[in-house]
């Protein structure tokens, strides 16, 4: 009787299996599939693993929404998912996976010197693929690592200390938006802009759109060609940068078209010009403004200093000029 019982155990034992990373998702954010207009516990736990991997800045309310789906559809970009919005099984796995590491309140987390595995591997790929880490990528966090963030922060105008927080890990994804897990090292060119040497996106246009529909795009480009038509390239590229910049931001709507519409936001809205048909240069500019190029320094707005009126322009801490346009925070 006894070795019948435990010949039982042993086959229940063999049909079940390890707990497989499936079994770990589903226990994570449970059975359903998360659309748009989904709350509740495990979309609180979806914007804390993608806000712990610097693809959602928002904030974590539990509530599915826009900014919230776009994050996803960087995700699922990013690791050679379908790209549709809809967190599934296949997506909760690889979110799972991709963020061992996050557990709830540890969503800025900072990596160091010292660490590995986890993050550390992404990081020295990143890092690798615009240039920056030269190594070995094994997932530890060592000398040549702390080395390639330290040169990273320098250029890129953040704090030198070799700690990978929420800002360093967000700049290193906006600089690296066409990497993905299966690319290789891609050369690109360096563009100097006000003494940072910046990585600039190659001349093709990128095949992807970071989650944006084709209206959004559209919608960015009639702006761009319509507030800086007369604008060098650079500062087509900053316009669209601004208002990507505001996508980011929790200060403004979170759709394209509700940014550009907004009340007294745009001149071109005012004046009609919004409708005119963008031409190839402006949409190049919006893919170049997508893939982390920000000539702008992260500005929110822009004016015109021989137009400007408004003390309140007026008195935001500027950044920089680019042809007939301030920059401001």
């Amino acid at each position: 009787m006894k070795k019948t019982l435990l010949l039982l155990c042993a086959c229940m034992l063999i049909v079940a299996g390890p707990v497989t990373t499936a079994t770990k998702a589903e226990a994570a954010f449970g059975k359903g599939e998360l659309k748009v207009g989904a709350a509740g516990g495990d979309v609180y736990e979806l914007q804390g693993r993608l806000k712990y991997l610097g693809f959602y800045t928002g904030k974590i309310d539990g509530r599915l929404g826009w900014r919230t789906h776009r994050a996803v559809r960087l995700f699922q970009y990013q690791f050679g998912l379908e790209v549709d919005g809809v967190v599934g099984s296949d997506t909760k796995r690889k979110l799972v996976e991709a963020s061992k590491l996050w557990a709830p309140g540890v969503s800025n987390r900072i990596f160091k010197k010292g660490d590995r595995g986890g993050y550390v591997w992404e990081l020295q790929r990143r890092l690798q693929f615009i240039g920056y880490y030269s190594g070995k990528i094994d997932g530890k966090f060592g000398w040549q690592t702390d080395r390639a963030v330290r040169d990273f922060q320098y250029r890129f105008g953040l704090k030198v200390d070799g700690r990978v927080g929420p800002k360093t890990k967000l700049k290193l994804w906006k600089a690296t938006r066409r990497w993905s897990p299966q690319a290789g090292k891609v050369p690109q060119r360096k563009t100097k802009v006000t003494g940072l040497t910046q990585m600039k996106p190659m001349a093709q246009v990128p095949k992807h759109t970071s989650g944006l529909s084709k209206h959004d795009i559209d919608i960015i480009a009639r702006a761009v060609h319509a507030e800086a038509r007369g604008e060098s390239y650079t500062g087509k590229v900053a316009v669209a940068a601004v208002i990507l910049n505001r996508l980011e931001s929790e200060q403004f709507p979170d759709s394209p078209s509700a940014i550009v519409y907004q009340p007294l936001a745009f001149e071109a809205v005012a004046d009609g010009q919004i409708n005119m048909t963008p031409n190839l240069r402006a949409r190049k500019a919006v893919y170049d403004a997508i893939n982390g190029w920000d000539p702008s320094g992260g500005a929110l707005y822009y004016f015109n200093p021989v137009k400007a009126t408004s003390r309140w322009i007026w008195g935001r801490p500027q950044i920089k000029r680019i042809g007939e346009h301030i920059f401001t925070r």
